[in-house]
C-alpha cells in the first residue's frame, strides 16, 4: 500500500469518527420522551379500581342500610345510575373540561380538545407530580373519572327516602357539567412538571434581552393553570372538589326538596346497620386508592398518605363515639362508622401533606366537629339532611382544607411545599397558605352553592323534585322502580 493510499484511509477513517461523534452528540441532545414504569401503572390501575369500589358497592351500602326498607333498592339504584351516566359524560367531554387548557377561561373551566378521548392512545401519557415520570394517559383517565362518579353520588344521601328518580336523571348530568368539572379544573389543573422545570431551567440561565423573554415564558407556564390551583391552595385529593362540593350541594338539595313525609315526627332508624358498617368498611379499604393513588405514583408520598389514611380514620371515629358517650351515654356503631368517614373526609386533601401525628389530630377534630353539626346544628336549625352529606362531607372538607394549611407545615411534621422553579421545597408561611386555603373553601362553598340552588331550581320548574305524598309513604322502591330490595 503506498503512503498516498494510507493517508487517504486516515483522512476517511478520522472523518467518519468525527461525523459518528457528532451524530451521537446531536442524538444525546435530543430529549427521549419519558415512558410510564410499570409499576406506577399498576398501582394506578389498581387505585382506580379501589376507588370505585368506595361508590359501588361501598357508598351504595353504606347509605342504603341507613334508609328505611321501602326505600334500600332506591338508594342503590340512585349511586348505580350515577356511576353509570357520569362515567360515559367524563369520556364524552367532561375529562377534556377539567384537565384540558381552557383558552380565555382556563382560570374557571378547560376547553373541549379532549372532547371524545381526542388524540388519546395507548400510547399517549399524563404527567405526576415528579418531572419526567409518567403513567399512561387512559390509566390517568380512569382515575379520575372514579372521583367524578362518587362526588354527585354522594349527594344523593341528603335527598334520601323523597327524591324523584326523574330528577335526579335530569339533575347529575346537569351538575358535573355545570359544577363539578369546573371545580376540578380551577383546582387541580396546570402545566405540569416538566413545563415548569423546563422553563424554570431556561429563565436560570438566560442573560441580556433574552431574560424577559425566558421570565414572559415563566409567566405563561405558571398562568396556565385553574385559579385555585393559581393562588397555591393544597388539596391532595378531593377536599375541596369532592367533599366539600358535594357536601354543600347536598345541603342546597334537602332544602328545596324540603323534609321527609313524617320528619320530626315519626321514627326513621337505619333499617340494616349490618349493611352500613359493611359499606364503611369499603369506603375506608377503598380510600386508599382515593388518597394513595392521589399521588399518581408508587412511592414514598403514597406511603404517607396511605398511613394518614390509617390513623385519621381511626382517630375520628373513636372521637366520635366518645363524644357520643359523654353527650348520651352510650357510644354507638352508626356514630363509629360516621366518625370513621368524617375522618376519611379531613384527611383527604391533607393526606400527602401532613404528618401522621397531624393526621391524628385532625381526625379527632373532624370526628368532635361533625358530630356536632349532625346532632346539634342540624337539630337546631331543622333542615332535613337524611344521611348527613353536609354535616360530614362539607364540614369535615372544611375541616380538612383548613388543616391542610396548618399541617402542612416542616416544623409541625408536614412535607412543606415543592418548589419546581428551584428544585426543592420552599419556605413555608403557615398564615399565609392558611388564608390561601380558606379563599379555596369560600371558592367552592360559592361556585357549588350557587350552582346547585339553580340547577335544582330548574330541574324542579321542569319535572318536579319529590313525588306525593302517598307516594312517598309507600316508598320510593316500588314507587320508581316497582320492586323490592326484599322479598321474604
Amino acid at each position: 500500500m503506498s503512503l498516498g493510499t494510507s493517508r487517504r484511509i486516515a483522512t476517511l477513517a478520522v472523518t467518519a469518527f468525527l461525523l459518528c461523534l457528532a451524530a451521537a452528540s446531536a442524538f444525546a441532545q435530543t430529549p427521549t420522551p419519558p415512558t410510564p414504569n410499570k409499576g406506577d401503572a399498576a398501582w394506578m390501575l389498581t387505585a382506580s379500581v379501589l376507588v370505585l369500589l368506595m361508590t359501588v358497592p361501598g357508598l351504595a351500602l353504606f347509605y342504603g342500610g341507613l334508609v328505611r326498607t321501602k326505600n334500600m333498592l332506591s338508594m342503590l339504584m340512585q349511586v348505580f345510575f350515577v356511576v353509570c351516566i357520569v362515567c360515559i359524560i367524563w369520556v364524552v367531554y367532561g375529562y377534556s373540561l377539567a384537565f384540558s387548557e381552557g383558552g380565555s377561561l382556563n382560570a374557571y373551566v378547560g376547553g373541549l380538545s379532549k372532547a371524545f378521548l381526542a388524540g388519546v392512545t395507548p400510547d399517549s401519557t399524563a404527567e405526576t407530580f415528579t418531572d419526567g415520570v409518567v403513567i399512561p394517559e387512559y390509566v390517568y383517565i380512569c382515575f379520575q373519572m372514579t372521583f367524578a362518579c362518587i362526588t354527585p353520588a354522594l349527594i344523593v344521601g341528603a335527598m334520601a327516602e323523597r327524591m324523584k328518580f326523574s330528577a335526579l336523571v335530569l339533575f347529575i348530568p346537569l351538575w358535573v357539567t355545570f359544577v363539578y368539572f369546573p371545580i376540578a379544573h380551577m383546582v387541580w389543573y396546570w402545566a405540569g412538571p416538566s413545563a415548569t422545570v423546563a422553563a424554570a431551567k431556561t429563565l436560570a440561565a438566560a442573560t441580556g434581552d433574552a431574560k424577559a423573554a425566558a421570565q414572559a415564558a415563566m409567566d405563561a407556564v405558571t398562568a396556565n393553570a385553574g385559579l385555585a390551583f393559581g393562588w397555591g391552595a393544597l388539596d391532595f385529593a378531593g377536599g375541596t372538589v369532592v367533599h366539600i362540593n358535594s357536601g354543600i350541594a347536598g345541603l342546597m338539595g334537602a332544602l328545596l326538596v324540603g323534609r321527609r313525609v313524617g320528619y320530626g315526627k315519626e321514627a326513621m332508624p337505619p333499617h340494616s346497620l349490618t349493611m352500613t358498617l359493611v359499606g364503611a368498611a369499603l369506603l375506608w379499604v377503598g380510600w386508599f386508592g382515593f388518597n394513595a393513588g392521589s399521588a399518581l405514583e408508587a412511592s414514598g408520598t403514597a406511603a404517607l398518605a396511605m398511613i394518614n389514611t390509617f390513623v385519621a380514620t381511626a382517630a375520628a371515629a373513636l372521637a366520635w363515639m366518645l363524644a357520643e358517650k359523654v353527650a348520651k351515654g352510650k357510644p354507638s356503631l352508626l356514630g363509629g362508622a360516621s366518625g370513621a368517614v368524617a375522618g376519611l373526609v379531613a384527611v383527604t386533601p391533607a393526606a400527602g401533606f401532613a404528618g401522621p401525628m397531624g393526621a391524628i389530630v385532625l381526625g379527632i377534630v373532624a370526628g368532635f366537629m361533625c358530630m356536632f353539626f349532625c346532632s346539634a346544628i342540624k337539630n337546631a336549625l331543622g333542615y332535613d339532611d337524611a344521611l348527613d352529606v353536609f354535616g360530614v362531607h362539607c364540614i369535615g372538607g372544611i375541616v380538612g382544607a383548613l388543616g391542610t394549611g396548618i399541617l402542612a407545615a416542616p416544623m409541625l411534621g408536614g412535607t412543606g411545599v415543592f418548589d419546581y422553579t428551584t428544585g426543592k421545597v420552599g419556605d413555608y408561611d403557615m398564615l399565609a397558605q392558611f388564608i390561601t386555603q380558606a379563599k379555596a373553601v369560600c371558592l367552592t362553598l360559592i361556585w357549588s352553592g350557587v350552582g346547585s340552588f339553580i340547577l335544582f331550581s330548574l330541574v324542579k320548574m321542569v319535572v318536579g323534585l319529590r313525588p306525593g305524598t302517598d307516594q312517598e309513604r309507600e316508598g320510593l322502591d316500588l314507587v320508581d322502580h316497582g320492586e323490592r330490595a326484599y322479598n321474604y
